[in-house]
């Protein structure tokens, strides 16, 4: 499905990120894993990606950096040659109500999750402006949709990238580039592993599905929305919450 591209996912190392990554290598991409953290996750993933029979390289980089995201990118374009798909997945959590919310963790926050996805579209646009099938597709979330107590920064920044998406959508679909958001609600990953009893009781009853979604769950959309079956779809933001957010 994917055979012959390179897609650069952003947060690869570990949870919906290194899913998604994974799952486009089982479709025949290329792989430019970006990781901000400890190298060995990032490296596993590459092992696994090279088990499907696809390149893969890992890069460190905080996207959230104008100056590193741009050097990643370069970095990228030099070892692959052109970019095709670029998911924008990196993003980090600061909880906490707005009255006892620092600055600073405000500010992180909207750093990696938004300010992260504006840099390394503007790196890679013009490569995939030239892809004969460009894709973006941004990570957002149903709190940046309905809010979400405890996550002004979060849900600030996950509603920031709907914006940047249908942005992007307009701005770049001259050249046949689509940009898509997806909006994941509660995904098992290891951040939601700890989840408190009181969260899995939320799920139980306000959750029609009554149960937690599975990386598989995001990164299956993804690889559609990266395909050629997808090629007409664009600007939208697609909930995988299980109707969570109806």
């Amino acid at each position: 499905m994917l055979e012959g591209k390179t897609a650069v996912v952003t947060g690869a190392s570990r949870g919906i990120g290194q899913a998604i990554a994974l799952q486009m290598a089982a479709n025949g991409a290329d792989l430019a894993i970006i990781y901000a953290g400890g190298s060995e996750a990032a490296e596993e993933a590459c092992v696994k990606a090279a088990g499907l029979g696809v390149s893969a390289r890992a890069y460190k980089c905080d996207v959230s950096d104008f100056e590193q995201a741009k050097a990643a990118s370069e970095g990228i374009l030099s070892d692959f040659g052109s970019v095709d798909i670029l998911v924008n997945n990196a993003g980090i959590i600061k909880d906490n109500l707005l009255l006892r919310m620092s600055e600073a963790d405000f500010d992180a926050v909207l750093g990696v999750n938004l300010k992260g996805a504006f840099n390394m579209t503007k790196h890679l646009a013009r490569s995939i402006m030239r892809s004969p099938a460009g894709r973006i597709i941004n990570i957002s979330s149903v709190s940046g949709l309905m809010g979400n107590p405890g996550q002004a920064n979060y849900a600030a920044a996950k509603a920031g990238l709907v914006g940047l998406t249908k942005t992007v959508a307009k701005e770049l679909a001259g050249k046949g580039v689509t940009c898509n958001a997806i909006a994941p609600g509660f995904i098992e990953t290891a951040m939601t592993a700890a989840l408190p009893a009181s969260v899995i009781e939320y799920i139980d009853t306000s959750v029609p599905l009554k149960r937690i979604g599975s990386v598989a769950d995001v990164a299956n959309l993804a690889v559609f929305l990266a395909s050629d079956q997808a090629s007409y779809i664009t600007g939208e933001v697609i909930k995988v919450d299980g109707g969570m957010y109806i």
